[in-house]
């Protein structure tokens, strides 16, 4: 893994995860932040905070869970999903997106910039659901190594955005990626089953993920939706949680 130039060690972070204050999320700090495990979270009204959490909310691939009712929406879906095709109109509608317990949104102008400039420069990505020619669902997240760092998710149709995440997971363990960062705990992926990892676990296992080479974009799909059931099945899937 490089050298960190910008940032401290992640496990000097304090008890809230915090690593470190300030900046903006410009593609030299995102790029050296994600290969070291440190995120930024913006919070309103103070200076940009950088993350890396202890735990740390993971999907291993191989382990991901498919529940009954998500199978059959996958084999019965009339949606396309596509990768790299809309990657603002995506950012912009999590960031429109309300979610529970939150005011406001965390995705600011600063924040669609530094991600739409990593894009550009193929690191950024975004996994799009079309219902024709409308977008309906979708997530955005970055690569490095062999590891997919998720941002966030939406949905304007039913599964849209589920139907999304598991065609990706799919897609990253023919890839051979071994591991998902969910960064923090949510119901939604503790249904796939992401779990906690103490965080020197996640560093350890990033830092040996970044051996692998960066496959940048613009990305390309391989898969289409029906084929995630199989795929994921096949990789180590127990049938998950059955509601």
């Amino acid at each position: 893994m490089a050298s960190r130039e910008y940032f401290p060690d992640p496990e000097e972070a304090d008890e809230d995860g915090v690593v470190c204050v300030g900046a903006r999320p410009l593609p030299p700090l995102l790029k050296e932040a994600y290969r070291h495990g440190i995120f930024p979270w913006p919070h309103r009204g103070q200076p940009l905070l950088w993350f890396s959490p202890d735990p740390r909310f993971v999907l291993p691939t191989a382990r991901a869970h498919l529940h009954r009712s998500l199978k059959k929406s996958l084999r019965r879906t009339t949606l396309t999903v596509t990768a790299d095709r809309a990657f603002r109109d995506v950012i912009e509608a999590c960031g429109k997106t309300s979610r529970r317990g939150q005011s406001g949104t965390w995705i600011t102008a600063d924040m669609v910039a530094g991600y739409v400039a990593l894009h550009d420069e193929g690191y950024a990505h975004s996994i799009e659901a079309w219902d024709g020619e409308t977008l309906v669902g979708g997530l955005y997240g970055v690569s490095f190594g062999a590891v997919f760092f998720g941002e966030s998710m939406f949905a304007r149709a039913h599964d849209a955005s589920k139907v999304a995440f598991a065609t990706l997971l799919a897609q990253l363990v023919r890839w051979r990626f071994p591991l998902v960062d969910c960064q923090s705990y949510t119901d939604h992926l503790a249904r796939f089953g992401a779990e906690h990892w103490p965080r020197r676990r996640f560093l350890d296992t990033i830092a040996e993920c970044q051996r692998a080479p960066d496959r940048k974009g613009p990305w390309s799909l391989e898969i289409k939706p029906v084929d995630a059931v199989d795929i994921l099945v096949a990789a180590g899937d127990d049938d998950g949680p059955t509601g």
